[in-house]
């Protein structure tokens, strides 16, 4: 009997211990920069294809040494152009693409491909990130930005897709450094980006 309610004992533990390794998970990015890192949060439920194409890029590495190539006080920190690793400042701010084809642009010509537009009811708040684009709503690439402040302006007009949830002063560290005219910083502040599993 003492054997047969061991045995039982046993199982209930390793059931236990099962049931706390089974815990969800959810995919965040690590941006890493000489100040430190900030993680991203993602919202795939209103904005699936940007979510998608931006952990893409980052498992493969398109963004590793890209720089962020506009800085705005009060306003925004922008990065994810594929340009901004070249030295000729001219180049920055007008490049990349979506990490794969989502029916805009030329399905054989990778260079071509955007992301079309996911606009949602989620405001422009400190920390949340978004996708730059042009003029067209359906012009997104791989370059994105950051709110360093409320930006109630872009509210519906831009693919709010995910929002920094740690590092935060991060975000002023580098929307403060110097800049040109065109708001290029004077400073290099290069990325690397990173997937990983946290618990929900």
């Amino acid at each position: 009997m003492k054997k047969v309610i061991k045995f039982i004992s046993i199982l209930l533990i390793t059931g236990v211990q099962f049931m706390s390794c089974d815990k969800p998970t959810k995919d965040v990015a690590v941006i890493s920069t000489k100040f430190g890192d900030m993680v991203v949060e993602f919202f795939p439920e209103v904005a699936p294809m940007h979510v998608e194409s931006f952990i893409m890029h980052s498992k493969n590495g398109y963004y590793n040494g890209t720089i962020f190539h506009r800085v705005i006080p009060g306003f925004v920190i922008q990065g994810g152009d594929p340009n901004s690793k070249d030295d000729d400042r001219s180049k920055h701010g007008v490049g990349g693409h979506a990490a794969k084809f989502y029916g805009v642009g030329n399905e054989k010509d990778s260079s071509s491909w955007m992301l079309p537009s996911e606009f949602n009811s989620i405001d422009h708040t400190l920390g949340v990130l978004s996708m730059a684009r042009a003029q067209s709503p359906n012009s997104a690439g791989s370059q994105f930005f950051i709110c360093a402040a409320d930006a109630p302006m872009l509210n519906n007009n831009y693919t709010v897709f995910g929002k920094v949830t740690e590092g935060q002063p991060i975000i002023n560290q580098i929307v403060n450094v110097k800049r040109d005219g065109r708001d290029n910083p004077l400073e290099k502040v290069e990325m690397t980006i990173r997937m990983e599993k946290r618990e929900k």
